[in-house]
C-alpha cells in the first residue's frame, strides 16, 4: 500500500504544479443606463469590448513592467463602473469608475478615447505605489500615462516631448519625461516601478540612470529646446 500512497501524493503534487494560473475576473456595470452617456457607452463601446480591453491592458502592463505572476499585485477581480460623476475616471479598490458625462460629451472617437482611459486606470490597479511612503502624485499619474503612450493611445491634445514645467507635473508631461528616461535605459519604467514596491526615494533616478532627476529634467528640456 505504501508505494500506491506515495504515487498518489506525487500525482497530487504534479497536478498542483501544472494547474492553470488563476485568471483575473473582469466585469462591467453600467449604472448610467438611460442617460446620454450610459446609452452612448452601450451603443458605441459596450461591455464585451470593455472587458476585452481590461484583459488586454493588464497583459500589456505586465509586459511593460516586466512582471510575472509572482512579481505583481494579487488581484482577483477588476470592475469597471459607468456612472454619473464629475471628471473623467478614477480607480479605487480595484474598481475603475468612468464618467458617463465624459462619454456623452466627448466629440471624437469615444471608443478609442475610453480605451486609452482604461489603459491609464488599469495601471493604477497594477502599479506599486511606495508601500505607504509618500510618492509624488505626478509620478504615479505619469507612469499611468506612460503606459497609455506606449500602448498607442495618447490623444492628440497631449503636450509634445520637451514641454512642461516640472518632471513631476504628472500625466502627459511626466509620461514624456519617462519616455526620455527609457531612451537612456531600456526598461527604466519597469525598474522604477519595481523599486516603488518597497518605498520611494528621488535617489532611484541616480541608482538607475546615474544622474539626479533634476539634472535629467534639465537634459530633457535641453534636448527639445527650440522644437
Amino acid at each position: 500500500m505504501a508505494p500506491l500512497f506515495i504515487l498518489f501524493i506525487h500525482s497530487l503534487m504534479a497536478m498542483a504544479a501544472f494547474r492553470p494560473i488563476q485568471a483575473v475576473e473582469y466585469s462591467v456595470i453600467n449604472n448610467a443606463a438611460g442617460t446620454p452617456g450610459g446609452t452612448r457607452f452601450q451603443n458605441e463601446i459596450g461591455s464585451p469590448y470593455t472587458m476585452q480591453i481590461l484583459q488586454t491592458a493588464s497583459s500589456f502592463i505586465w509586459q511593460t513592467f516586466k512582471q510575472g505572476e509572482a512579481d505583481r499585485k494579487s488581484v482577483d477581480k477588476v470592475t469597471t463602473i459607468i456612472e454619473t460623476m464629475d471628471g473623467v475616471a478614477y480607480t479605487s479598490n480595484n474598481e475603475i469608475h468612468v464618467s458617463a458625462g465624459y462619454i456623452a460629451g466627448y466629440s471624437g472617437d469615444v471608443r478609442i478615447e475610453i480605451t486609452g482611459v482604461l489603459y491609464h486606470e488599469m495601471v493604477h490597479v497594477w502599479q506599486w505605489n511606495g508601500n505607504g511612503q509618500a510618492v509624488p502624485g505626478g509620478l504615479i499619474e505619469g507612469i499611468a500615462d506612460y503606459v497609455r503612450l506606449k500602448a498607442g493611445y495618447a490623444p492628440s491634445h497631449w503636450v509634445k516631448p520637451g514641454q512642461g514645467d516640472r518632471w513631476d507635473q504628472g500625466y502627459d508631461v511626466t509620461a514624456r519625461f519617462l519616455d526620455y528616461c527609457t531612451s537612456l535605459r531600456d526598461g527604466f519604467v519597469a525598474d522604477l516601478n519595481n523599486k516603488l514596491k518597497t518605498g520611494y526615494s528621488s535617489n532611484f533616478f541616480v541608482e538607475l540612470l546615474g544622474k539626479t532627476v533634476d539634472q535629467l529634467w534639465t537634459d530633457y528640456k535641453a534636448k527639445y529646446a527650440g522644437s
